[in-house]
């Protein structure tokens, strides 16, 4: 086995932005060849990104976004392990990116955990009396399962974290978060957000300022 220097290791740390341990060991895993290794941890790094949910990432970035004309602004906090990765343009993309899509999708909550429970005994109890309502009668069982796939889409419009990204729909918010853990090494979670809407709540011209900053994350 060849000998890992810890000028290799730190080299790969520059390269991937993974962590220090987790660099050398791919170092080891592939005989010190550098190609291999960001192969390996590219490889490995979203499988393993959950083991790094137990750490603690009390660092991190808090951004905002306006978008044109001050019709919607954006305040969120994403938080990592280390300054040295709150300092990296990686990081800080990922983070206005949310802010973004905050701005697009106007989630409510950044998990399910967040929704309250009598918000979903609400939203079931509407669901069901809409199943029921349907005009080809259903058994109870199948009206269930259609509740909790409904309910599944509902998360999808409220949190965050299980919206397909604006960016590219093929992938959630929280496929996108694990990508990030992969590449940077540390783990990295939204810890909050606020987001304002011009004149919400107001009766007013409804302009669709959501689908204008679609458009321009699309663009």
């Amino acid at each position: 086995m060849a000998e890992i220097s810890a000028k290799k290791v730190m080299e790969l740390r520059e390269m991937t932005g993974v962590g220090m341990m987790d660099c050398k060991k791919a170092l080891i895993e592939t005989n010190g060849d550098m190609d291999k290794a960001v192969d390996y941890l590219r490889e490995k790094g979203i499988a393993n990104s959950a083991k790094k949910e137990s750490r603690i990432a009390a660092e991190g970035v808090v951004d905002s976004y306006i978008h044109m004309g001050g019709k919607i602004g954006v305040l969120v906090e994403v938080n990592c392990e280390t300054d040295f990765v709150a300092r990296t343009d990686a990081f800080k993309a990922l983070v206005h990116d949310i802010a973004m899509q905050i701005a697009a999708a106007k989630p409510i909550y950044v998990t399910k955990d967040e929704v309250p429970t009598a918000e979903l005994d609400k939203e079931r109890e509407i669901l069901r009396a809409q199943a029921k309502n349907e005009p080809k009668p259903k058994p109870d069982n199948i009206i269930d399962k259609m509740v909790e796939g409904r309910i599944e889409k509902y998360y999808k419009e409220v949190c965050l974290m299980e919206q397909p990204f604006v960016k590219d729909s093929d992938k959630t918010i929280s496929t996108l978060i694990k990508e990030q853990i992969a590449t940077i090494g540390e783990k990295i979670s939204v810890r909050r957000f606020v987001r304002y809407e011009m004149g919400e709540g107001l009766q007013k011209r409804q302009d669709n300022f959501a689908e204008e900053v679609m458009g321009q994350m699309k663009g």
